[in-house]
């Protein structure tokens, strides 16, 4: 019953002996006749029976309490994490049923817990430590080194682990990594057993990269021979249910103190040399040099520099026109960025464009191009100039969801017809953007934007993939019309390039397009639009409007 203690339990308990033994004591003095004197005998064992059965309550109550506030005690040193500890021996003597309770708590508590750590801190696919753990690891064997001993860190990226996903499948992949990880345990054993030191630690830090760290080491070569032992276990084939799969692996090496005493610094030093290997050739391990160290002091102020630039709005605009053969009317112009740098003057996107790409700044720097875009087309509406700007679009600008959306949303706002917007995307790009990217091309494209191939001729085109495309002019990369004009080969070439753009039922740009003789073959081989410095260079707003307006139109006379 609710509200009903140990103590009121006990109280009714000797109450009622003493009722009982009152009446028995009663009947047993009386001959049939009740009297106050009977009753008087009765009620002295009734007292007798009723304490002795309270103390003995009472007893029982003292022991039992005792053994409930020894589990309140233990249960708190549980609450502060003693799992371990041992059950006091009172409650299993007085309440055994709560010791059992608790024993069970206790080691279900420490199985969750365990299981909670091991999800926490190891990679479930490999087995191996996970990014925080190794990080956690390694920064206290690292503060606990003294400061002239030689440790490494070394950066491991599967080189065609990305191409063994797509083929056959995530599971598949997941079970090629469990096996680059144990063999890098093999190569983690040899190092310990031959150089008698640490164990080195191993981690997945996410994907397909790895890293080891090897501490106090006697000497720098130790971390070569290391870097070579991993390239060879890792460049033998692996059996995948079957499957032979050879893969291989870029390593980059930081050494400790000369790349850095802290954990940041080194995986920063190892990341930078990892990518240079892999820039070098892949399949290699490479140390971190001073010549990379610059590098990525550039990156770095580029980057800063960068950040400056939009914050401040130091970009802008050059227009560069296409103009039609043979006639040599304006069809469109291309929208070109420019960074007005306060200290370097003006430079062209191909200094800063890649960088920001990398850091993700080019979707800020994106925002500004469509806006400013916008702006443009609706102003020089207004001025009567009514001509199509054409703007790059970058892998990272698609890959953000929202892209489009801004972009229909800044035509609107700036009164702007899509009929005079043209997007360029790289003939890579054109070949691996998802179907959504594919949808909302189309949908630009039903509103009246122009879709353009760029840098065609740079990339591995799949024919078929073109012709699925939303797409209305094709741009020849600079290298395949730069020897149209000596070259019979390049002629033969640039005419198939052309035949194959038309068949696709689209227009043959060339662009960078530099002397007279280039456009005169090309006018003769069939292209239809060029643009370069033979026709014009880039120009800002103004001097772009003046020379829109008038006849002069360079490498077109003939």
């Amino acid at each position: 019953m609710e509200g009903v203690t140990l103590k009121s339990r006990a109280v009714v308990f000797a109450l009622c002996a003493g009722a009982v033994a009152f009446v028995l004591a009663v009947a047993a003095t009386t001959n049939g006749h009740v009297g106050i004197d009977n009753i008087a005998r009765a009620i002295i064992p009734a007292i007798v029976c009723a304490a002795m059965c309270w103390a003995s309550a009472e007893r029982a109550i003292s022991g039992t309490a005792g053994a409930i506030d020894s589990a309140i005690v233990r249960l708190s040193r549980a609450g502060h994490g003693d799992l371990d500890g041992e059950i006091p021996a009172e409650i299993d003597e007085q309440v055994p049923q709560l010791a059992n309770a608790m024993r069970g708590l206790f080691q279900q508590l420490g199985s969750n817990l365990e299981s909670v750590h091991r999800l926490a801190m190891f990679d479930s696919v490999t087995a191996l430590p996970n990014r925080t753990n190794f990080r956690r690891t390694c920064e206290r064997v690292l503060s606990e080194l003294p400061r002239g001993n030689i440790a490494a860190l070394f950066f491991i990226d599967l080189d065609r682990f990305k191409a063994v996903n797509d083929t056959l499948g995530h599971a598949m992949g997941d079970l090629l990594l469990g096996m680059v990880a144990n063999r890098l345990r093999a190569v983690a054993d040899r190092v310990q057993a031959e150089a008698r030191i640490a164990a080195p630690l191993i981690g997945r830090l996410a994907g397909d990269e790895f890293t080891m760290f090897v501490s106090d080491m006697k000497d720098i070569g130790e971390a070569a021979r290391i870097g070579r032992a991993m390239l060879f276990a890792l460049s033998e084939p692996f059996d995948l249910m079957g499957h032979e799969v050879e893969i291989g692996a870029s390593i980059g090496i930081a050494l400790r103190p000369d790349h850095g005493l802290n954990l940041t610094d080194l995986m920063r030093s190892a990341d930078a040399a990892m990518y240079h290997a892999k820039a070098n050739g892949r399949g290699r391990a490479e140390y971190f040099t001073q010549e990379l160290a610059d590098e990525m002091a550039d990156r770095a102020q580029l980057e800063a520099d960068l950040r400056g630039a939009i914050d401040n709005d130091q970009f802008a605009l050059v227009f560069q026109p296409q103009v039609s053969l043979p006639a040599g009317r304006i069809v469109a112009a291309e929208a070109l960025l420019r960074w007005q740098h306060p200290i370097h003057g003006l430079k062209s996107a191909g200094t800063f464009i890649q960088r920001a790409e990398e850091t993700g700044l080019i979707v800020e720097i994106g925002e500004w191009v469509i806006q400013t875009v916008a702006e443009t087309i609706a102003r020089w509406g207004r001025m009567g100039v009514e001509q199509r700007l054409a703007i790059n679009i970058s892998q990272r600008e698609l890959d953000h969801a929202a892209f489009f959306n801004r972009l229909r949303a800044a035509m609107m706002a700036a009164n702007a017809p899509s009929r005079l917007l043209e997007l360029e995307i790289t003939e890579t790009l054109a070949m691996h953007c998802s179907s959504e990217v594919v949808a909302m091309l189309e949908l630009l494209r039903a509103d009246g934007a122009t879709i353009s191939i760029d840098d065609f001729g740079t990339g591995y085109s799949n024919i078929a993939r073109l012709r699925a495309l939303p797409i209305d002019r094709i741009k020849m990369d600079h290298s395949l019309v730069a020897h149209v004009a000596d070259s019979a080969e390049a002629r033969t070439i640039a005419h198939a390039v052309i035949g194959l753009i038309h068949g696709l039922g689209c227009e043959a740009v060339g662009e960078g397009i530099e002397t007279q003789a280039q456009a005169d073959v090309l006018r003769v081989i069939g292209c239809d639009v060029i643009q370069g410095y033979a026709i014009a260079e880039p120009m800002d707003e103004a001097a772009f409007i003046a020379w829109s307006r008038t006849d002069e139109r360079r490498a077109l006379a003939g």
